[in-house]
Order: C-alpha cells, then sequence, then structure tokens
C-alpha cells in the first residue's frame, strides 16, 4: 500500500534518512521543518499519515497534533510522534495529545516502516461491515458514525476502532493485550497502558448521553461491553 507521507522533522540528516527508507517502501514523500510549515503544506495536500518530530523550533510537535485534532479536516488524520524523551509520562503526553503512536529516537529504518504500515492498515475503512445497535448505541462503520438516539457522538479514530471492536464482541471480557492485538494491529509497540488511556477518553465521549458505563471494567482481567442495563460487579 502506498501512501503519502508528510514528515515535520527539524533535523536535516533524519530527515534525509526517513525519507530515503519511506521512498524505498513506495511511500512519496514531503518534508516540512516546522508546524507553520507543515500547515501550509496541508492546506494544498492531504497527506495520508504525518511523521511530528516533538521538539520542533516555535510551536511543538505536541502542540500540532493538538491542533490537527482539533479541526473537523484533520481530526482523523494518522499521527506518528518522534522524540528522544522515553519516560512513560512523556509517551504517555503524546497519545494523550492526539498522537496514535510514538517512536522514540534512535530507531532503526525496520521498526519505523514496521510501525507506519501498521498504523496505515488500521486505517483502513470498514465500509463491509453492518451498522451495530445495542445498549442504546448506533454505530455505523460505513459513516464512522455513532448515535445515541438524535445525538451524535462525536469519537477519535481509535476511540472509533475500540468501540466497534467492543461492540462486536458483546458481554465478553478482552484483556489490554489483546485489545492492542485487535484494534491497534499485532505490529504496535505499544504499552498496555495505551488501552487504559484511550478507553477513559471513550468513556469521556460516551458519558453526556448516559452510554459511558457500556464500556466495563472487570478487574485483573480487562474490559467489555455490557449492552445490556444489568450489570456484573467487577
Amino acid at each position: 500500500m502506498s501512501a503519502q507521507i508528510l514528515l515535520v522533522e527539524n533535523t536535516y540528516a533524519i530527515q534525509q534518512l526517513i525519507t530515503l527508507n519511506l521512498s524505498r517502501a513506495g511511500h512519496p514523500v514531503c518534508c516540512a521543518d516546522d508546524a507553520d510549515h507543515a500547515l501550509l503544506m496541508m492546506a494544498d495536500v492531504r497527506p495520508d499519515l504525518l511523521l511530528v518530530e516533538w521538539d520542533l523550533p516555535g510551536q511543538s510537535g505536541i502542540a500540532l497534533t493538538r491542533r490537527l485534532r482539533a479541526a473537523a479536516a484533520t481530526r482523523d488524520l494518522p499521527v506518528i510522534m518522534l522524540g528522544t524523551r522515553d519516560g512513560e509520562l512523556d509517551k504517555v503526553l503524546a497519545l494523550e495529545s492526539g498522537a496514535d503512536d510514538y517512536i522514540t529516537k534512535p530507531f532503526s529504518p525496520r521498526e519505523m516502516l514496521a510501525r507506519v504500515h501498521a498504523l496505515l492498515r488500521r486505517r483502513q475503512p470498514h465500509a463491509e461491515a453492518d451498522t451495530l445497535q445495542m445498549g442504546g448505541l448506533r454505530l455505523d462503520p460505513g459513516t464512522l458514525q455513532v448515535t445515541a438516539g438524535a445525538r451524535q457522538i462525536a469519537l477519535g479514530r481509535v476511540e472509533f476502532k475500540l468501540l466497534n471492536f467492543l461492540m462486536q464482541h458483546p458481554e465478553r471480557v478482552h484483556s489490554r493485550a489483546q485489545l492492542l492485538d485487535q484494534v491497534w494491529g499485532r505490529n504496535a509497540f505499544l504499552d498496555e497502558r495505551t488501552v487504559d488511556a484511550h478507553v477513559g477518553r471513550l468513556r469521556s465521549a460516551l458519558q453526556p448521553s448516559g452510554h459511558q458505563e457500556h464500556i466495563e471494567t472487570v478487574r485483573g482481567s480487562g474490559y467489555r461491553f455490557v449492552a445490556s442495563d444489568t450489570r456484573l460487579p467487577a
């Protein structure tokens, strides 16, 4: 699968190395040195995926990602953040800002390509899937919309996939490792606590309509979607 990739990286040597490896894998690449340059380029060309350096001059990669997630046109754009910060809190911050994945520098070209390809596979549309209705929620994979009665619920792409998978398997308990495999993909190099962060975001999105309790934590095991109003104790 060939994808147009926008690389936002201010270090020329790293920019050239990443561009070379992505191009060899069949992906056309355009480069920006900072966030403002990237936004100007995106006004003309819509990439399929962004690779964004955390420590950009001026507006940081975190700020750029948050800005992309706040705009309707780029809310679902896949983003992988690059950075030298390797602490757990740093990775959590990157993911909570809206990044789909985080790669710590230095990294091998093989790891980078594996993560890019895993994210692109997860981005494939689910147009052939059936609409799901249960627990007062309606999820349409074809339009990527979730509704509760007349209320439309705004979900990020990962939260939509997470809810979609849980609703496809109601009442069944899934471990964090299983959810990482099924929602993020087997080549996603993420900590299991990533699941907890996105479950929290999913619950927050469902809370205004009163449907957050359908996402149940099963202590010591994982999560499940409870379709009925009768819930078992954790």
